[in-house]
């Protein structure tokens, strides 16, 4: 039996099991696979029946060959220069801003074409370990920083999963820290033990730790001065200045950010 086979007959087993269970989750335990998958074979299956089971081709819909003229490779050259991105940081610049749709590998040619050197990363400590909660919402790291007058960015990045949320509120008083924090818990599917700051007034009032006692919410500010201890909350806002808001322009008063920040 070969392997398309093979996996056709697994998934007519897992109909087969779910028509006799009628549980999505019973079926997905027992077979060992995820509901989403199972949910992703159902619909296939009751829109094209037996056929539905077999792999889509994975070939693009459209092919594109991307002409790379003398112009395109100076703007690259340029961007590398100015910014010191790599290619794939490079590609979604040339997207947002430009309107060029060409991905990593053809710039990534074109470095090389031109003996480009190498980005070189230094780590501080040649014993580096990546630090990482091991429960999602075991401990949550929030922080503003300011986008221009009038504009201040809260941030919050969960410190096992990464998932990230941003908000752009007028001002950073408790009353938007609470709202804020509003957000973070309907948009993050896990319950949230700890909440990880430094020593903003935004944080540090009454309002904003009672609306945590009300949530059995933790606690937890950084040491005085100490910023690198928020270390991930902070690396997301400096990647968000240099790739995403140097990118637009903040003079235009009509703009929602909002809006703007939820694209990102």
């Amino acid at each position: 039996m070969d392997e398309h086979t093979r996996k056709i007959k697994a998934r007519e087993k897992w109909l087969k099991i779910y028509e006799e269970t009628q549980s999505v989750t019973k079926t997905s335990l027992r077979c060992g696979i995820a509901r989403s998958t199972l949910y992703r074979w159902i619909k296939r299956y009751n829109e094209s029946g037996k056929a539905g089971l077999s792999d889509k081709s994975k070939r693009p819909l459209k092919l594109v060959n991307q002409k790379m003229d003398d112009e395109l490779e100076q703007l690259i050259l340029r961007i590398r220069k100015k910014h010191k991105w790599e290619a794939q940081r490079i590609s979604n610049y040339l997207k947002r801003t430009k309107r060029i749709d060409i991905s990593a590998m053809p710039i990534w040619r074109v470095l090389n074409k031109h003996e480009v050197p190498k980005i070189t990363k230094h780590r501080k400590k040649s014993d580096y370990q990546r630090y990482s909660r091991p429960i999602p919402g075991d401990r949550v790291q929030m922080d503003v920083s300011k986008i221009r007058p009038g504009a201040y960015q809260y941030t919050a990045i969960d410190d096992s999963t990464r998932l990230k949320i941003i908000r752009i509120y007028p001002r950073k008083t408790a009353k938007n820290t609470i709202d804020f924090l509003g957000e973070v818990l309907d948009d993050f599917g896990f319950p949230i033990q700890r909440i990880q700051t430094d020593w903003g007034t935004e944080f540090f009032n009454y309002d904003f730790q009672y609306e945590l006692h009300e949530h059995f919410i933790k606690f937890r500010p950084i040491k005085p001065r100490s910023p690198h201890l928020n270390g991930k909350v902070e690396r997301t806002q400096k990647t968000d200045k240099e790739e995403f808001w140097s990118c637009i322009d903040l003079k235009d008063k009509d703009l929602d950010l909002n809006k703007l920040t939820k694209d990102w």
